[in-house]
Formats: structure tokens, sequence, C-alpha cells
């Protein structure tokens, strides 16, 4: 029952902290809606010093698909958390599109995780951007948030991951994809990294 409770509190708890956040102190868009500010904090974990690997799997996704963390194990993962009304999700969606047919062909993937929409929401919002990659569809559950929420958690949306090919967290960014190419940097760096 306690486990239950905490469950339940901490999922409540991640759902308050997945506001949609930007890189400024305060990002005001068109509709003049406010969003949760966020610094844009970068964090490289060094290969020793990464917790165990993320379990997580959902049935619930923009392509019907089910993915489970046992799939990307041996690639380098990048997981971006989104909604389709966050104007810096928006801003950076091209660039995350991009990037996953440049790193294709160097076993990168992608798996997006969206915190709100419904699947035709979410389906919309990538066939604007042209993302070639399925979203998890977290905004029921949290299952995603909640396997996430180790020692570098999703606090605010958007924030992209790099897990390793073991399934550890190799590296978050919280907020905006503002630097791609510190981000392709961030990537390399993992890909470079020892097959295990």
């Amino acid at each position: 029952m306690k486990r239950g409770i905490l469950t339940a509190s901490l999922v409540a708890s991640l759902l308050v902290l997945a506001g949609c956040v930007s890189n400024d102190t305060l990002a005001v868009d068109a509709n003049n809606e406010n969003f949760t500010s966020a610094d844009g904090t970068v964090t490289e974990v060094a290969p020793a010093n990464r917790g165990d690997a993320v379990s997580f799997e959902s049935s619930n996704t923009t392509d019907g698909s089910t993915v489970n963390a046992e799939d990307f194990r041996g690639s380098v993962l990048v997981v971006n958390f989104w909604y389709a009304a966050c104007p810096p999700c928006r801003a950076e969606a091209p660039d995350l599109a991009e990037l996953a047919a440049v790193y294709s062909d160097q076993g990168v993937r992608f798996l997006g995780v969206n915190v709100y929409d419904n699947a035709s929401g979410a389906q919309s919002f990538e066939k604007t951007f042209d993302i070639p990659y399925p979203s998890a569809l977290d905004a029921d559950t949290g299952e995603l948030r909640l396997a996430f929420a180790g020692d570098l958690p999703p606090s605010g949306i958007p924030t992209t991951f790099i897990v390793d090919r073991d399934g550890r967290v190799a590296a978050r960014l919280l907020g905006y994809i503002y630097d791609r190419s510190m981000f392709e940097d961030m990537i390399d760096r993992v890909v470079a990294e020892a097959t295990p």
C-alpha cells in the first residue's frame, strides 16, 4: 500500500513539474501564456558514474507500436519529453527531426515522450514537423516520466536525454536545445564510447 501511495505521489509531483520550459527567464507566446522557466542546464555523466539502466514499456505510441527499453539496448537513444502546444518544443522539433535522420546510420535512435496530448494531437504535431520517430503517449499514466525520475529527472518540458548503449542516462538537457552543435557534440561523445 505504501508503494502505491509513494508512486502516486511521485507521479503527481512529476505532473506538476512538467510545465513547459524555455531557456529564458520567462517565455511568453503569442497568446500571452506563461511557461515555467528553466536555465538550459546541460548535465553529462561519465560512464563510471552512471546509474542503473532505465526500464520502461509503453503500448500507447503515436505509431501504434509498443516501445520497451530493451528494444533500444545496444543503441544510443535520444529521448525527448514534449507536448504540442509548448513553444520551445515546437522550436526544437525541426532540429530533432533532422538529427534523427543524420544519426540514423550511426545507430542512434530517437523516441519522443508526449506528456500531455492525445494521439491525434501528437500525430498532428509529428506530421507538421516531419518527425520520423514515434512518441510514447504518457499523459494518462506518467510511466515514462516515472522511469526517468532518477538522479536527473525530466523536471520541465522540453527535456532531452541521451541514453547510452547499456540503457543508462548519459546526459540531460533541461529546456530547449538552443545550441544544436553542442547537442551534437554530446551525442557524438556517447556514440564514441566503447561498444559493450
